[in-house]
């Protein structure tokens, strides 16, 4: 067994907000749904989004802030309270790659917190590069493994293979699954090196494993050449992989990243997310999944909204037209 060395490594707690700060947030949302600029993608809507952002709740932005610095042993953030609209949500959309390109007070929430975090980012191969993404089941889809789909979704890093993947994932739930069953389920590298013997270890830092798109791409989009699964800090690595595309490419690396699987799996903590919820899940040191559950398409399926966010934007700047918020390849 092996000890992290960072011992200020401790973990986060979750957020529960105060109603005062909730109809705070509520109130801020819902000024950005008015106005002249009112679509998402908007580079304008974004300004705005991020001006509101020092507005929010000091109990908020202080969580967040504090997350984005260290996110501790779980790598993840949940938020109780905050803002959707209930009242006035649509059908679970049921259509394959659906967005929100509208302004909505679950779209502005999503991107204040990117703002937040860093910047909102999307690529355009996936849902045609809308910076919120609805996240619903989809009929004929149940076995896809991905966001449409409603079987167990494997543990996976958000866009690994990609040279700019996100830093931080954002989930939002505005609807909870007919059951109340399907959980997110999140499992930190910081929990799962004490579990990993020496030689995966140093397996996972070798070169020797290759990551495919996730299906949600076009399979034009092309693989990585050969990484590594962990690198940087040997005591408090980043992560890339995802488990249905993530290839070992010798003997060692097959065992490796097995072991990696089991011990994920033995960590892993499931969230059952409910009207409110958001999930921040830091991408570069958390892999993610989600439990099955049974859809039953009838406009009030599971629903959530996601958004990605980068702590520096600029790294990305040549694959971003006009230096926008969207990465074209």
């Amino acid at each position: 067994m092996h000890e992290i060395a960072d011992t200020a490594v401790v973990d986060i707690a979750d957020l529960e907000l105060a109603p005062a700060d909730t109809a705070e947030v509520d109130h801020l949302a819902r000024t950005l749904c008015a106005g002249q600029h009112d679509q998402v993608d908007a580079p304008e809507w974004v300004a705005r989004a991020r001006d509101a952002w020092d507005a929010l709740p000091l109990p908020l932005r202080r969580s967040v802030r504090q997350f984005r610095r260290r996110s501790g042993l779980r790598g993840s953030l949940v938020i109780h309270g905050l803002p959707v609209d209930e009242a006035m949500l649509p059908a679970t959309p049921s259509v394959p790659d659906s967005v929100q390109r509208a302004a909505s007070v679950a779209a502005a929430v999503l991107t204040m917190v990117a703002c937040g975090l860093g910047d909102p980012a999307a690529y355009l191969a996936e849902k045609s590069g809308a910076l919120v993404q609805d996240v619903v089941p989809i009929r004929g889809k149940e076995t896809f493994s991905g966001n449409a789909g409603s079987v167990l979704l494997t543990f996976h890093n958000e866009n690994a293979f990609h040279q700019h993947e996100p830093d931080y994932v954002l989930l939002l739930c505005l609807r909870a699954d007919h059951d109340r069953i399907a959980g997110l389920r999140t499992a930190c590298t910081r929990e799962v090196l004490p579990l990993l013997t020496a030689a995966s270890r140093e397996a996972l830092f070798a070169p020797e494993f290759v990551t495919a798109p996730p299906p949600s791409f076009p399979p034009d989009s092309g693989a990585r050449s050969p990484q590594p699964v962990l690198s940087g800090a040997v005591e408090d690595p980043d992560i890339r992989m995802a488990t249905i595309a993530t290839t070992a490419l010798t003997p060692r690396a097959e065992a490796a990243l097995a072991e990696f699987g089991q011990a994920c799996n033995t960590v892993a903590r499931t969230t059952k997310l409910t009207p409110g919820d958001m999930v921040i899940v830091d991408n570069r040191v958390t892999v993610h999944g989600r439990t099955a559950f049974q859809p039953r398409y009838d406009g009030a399926d599971r629903w959530l909204q996601r958004t990605f966010a980068v702590a520096d934007l600029r790294r990305s700047r040549d694959h971003r037209p006009r230096d926008g918020y969207i990465l074209t390849r």
